[in-house]
């Protein structure tokens, strides 16, 4: 991985001022991390009122907490959601009450295989209450009666999400999307929050092939939410990608979309094979994050996930062990520096038609061998022309042209630029 520069280092800040807030699919908590996410990028706020119908879904109740906690018989707290919000069962019902140990065991949860972890654990659409903890402080709590407390609201209000749009040279877009519903869990998903906004603010200033949409929601229900409020801008989405544990020292690991063959899979595979990363390519499974209600059948976009270590492939997932110290700038620098140079080969691929296709076109009568004279790299150059010129027929795309030729894709890109200014291509 390349050196941590500034930008890699406020990255990995952006994780940790995100990390302590409480997190669900409703609530302050998303709005406060919108709010912070906010300071980095420009974004439009949505907020979905309770009730509203989206899809086969309904938007669910909001979810707020203040406090909660157990206190065991001498009075001290055992388990305390200031200390950590994934302390508390997420959605969990208020409750007030004193109860002896034997009751109240029914509603904790921990992680007998790492007992020194806490479980992250949700009851979003199953009314009831709990609290997480340590297997060894479940181990050492006394017989007797505990005060249990948990001070939270369940009530109308809205679902909220938020988008930025970075305009670019036509209508057609590409969709970045990030859950953002996670409590304190670093990987999983601050780090493709982080990387998201960071991906964000590199576009900032330049005017784009496409117009980029970054889309910051609740996992599921978010997404499912943002495809029935914008029906109508569907067909524009032409190419698509889901952030989610992104700051992790394992390999970078693409999972394809449902089709398989969209260009975000060639694109992603083109680089992450030409770059010599260590990697790994899935095939399309309806498990994971919000690529599954992107490629639903009835949708079916063009949109893959990037992640490091994949949903659910390492040990600390959603557990308190997805600490600040999961993530590193690194890892975070080096997810964003594989969507940089994905977007920029998408931006650029095109199909091209030879308007001199019967015999090879003098080159050297229209300037373009003068052009290259001064090139270090001037033979890759002159045969990516002649590569560029040979599979321009309206059916093979620049990609195309790079992966058969074994030429950079800059390469040819730059050489379909110079073939298209001297009147050779048509796109």
């Amino acid at each position: 991985m390349a050196p941590v520069t500034p930008a890699d280092e406020q990255m990995y800040a952006l994780v940790e001022r995100l990390y302590p807030l409480c997190r669900s699919i409703t609530g302050d908590g998303v709005r406060a991390t919108l709010d912070i996410v906010g300071e980095y990028i420009p974004l439009r706020v949505h907020e979905v009122p309770t009730g509203t119908q989206v899809l086969d879904w309904t938007v669910p109740q909001e979810w707020n907490i203040r406090d909660a906690y157990i206190a065991a018989p001498a009075g001290n707290r055992v388990v305390d959601f200031r200390a950590s919000s994934l302390h508390v069962l997420g959605y969990s019902l208020p409750v007030a009450a004193t109860m002896p140990l034997s009751a109240l065991r029914p509603h904790l949860h921990t992680l007998p295989d790492h007992p020194s972890w806490v479980p992250y654990r949700t009851s979003y659409y199953q009314p009831d209450w709990g609290f997480c903890l340590a297997q060894e402080t479940l181990d050492a709590l006394p017989d007797g009666e505990y005060e249990v407390r948990i001070d939270s609201t369940l009530a109308d209000g809205h679902l909220t999400y938020a988008e930025h749009v970075i305009p670019g040279q036509v209508p057609d877009e590409v969709l970045v999307s990030s859950h953002v519903c996670h409590p304190s869990l670093a990987n999983d998903n601050l780090a493709g929050i982080a990387v998201a906004t960071f991906l964000a603010r590199a576009l900032a200033g330049t005017t784009p092939y496409y117009t980029y949409r970054f889309l910051f929601a609740p996992g599921t229900i978010g997404a499912i939410t943002w495809l029935a409020r914008n029906a109508e801008r569907i067909d524009r989405i032409g190419h698509g990608l889901v952030l989610a544990c992104a700051g992790d020292t394992g390999h970078l690991t693409y999972k394809r979309s449902r089709r398989g063959d969209a260009e975000i899979d060639r694109v992603l595979r083109h680089v992450l094979t030409t770059s010599e990363r260590p990697h790994h390519i899935k095939e399309f499974t309806p498990y994971g994050y919000d690529e599954r209600q992107f490629c639903s059948p009835g949708f079916d976009l063009g949109v893959g996930s990037l992640s490091r270590t994949p949903y659910a492939g390492y040990p600390e997932y959603h557990t308190s062990a997805d600490d600040l110290d999961l993530v590193s700038p690194e890892a975070m620098a080096d997810t964003l520096a594989v969507c940089r140079e994905a977007f920029t080969v998408l931006d650029r691929n095109r199909r091209y038609t030879n308007l001199s296709p019967y015999g090879e076109p003098q080159l050297g009568r229209r300037g373009l061998y003068d052009a290259l004279g001064g090139r270090s790299d001037a033979k890759q150059a002159q045969l990516a022309m002649l590569w560029v010129l040979n599979l321009s027929d309206g059916e093979h795309d620049l990609l195309d042209v790079a992966e058969r030729s074994g030429l950079p894709f800059d390469a040819v890109a730059d050489a379909a630029d110079a073939l298209h200014g001297a009147g050779l291509l048509k796109a």
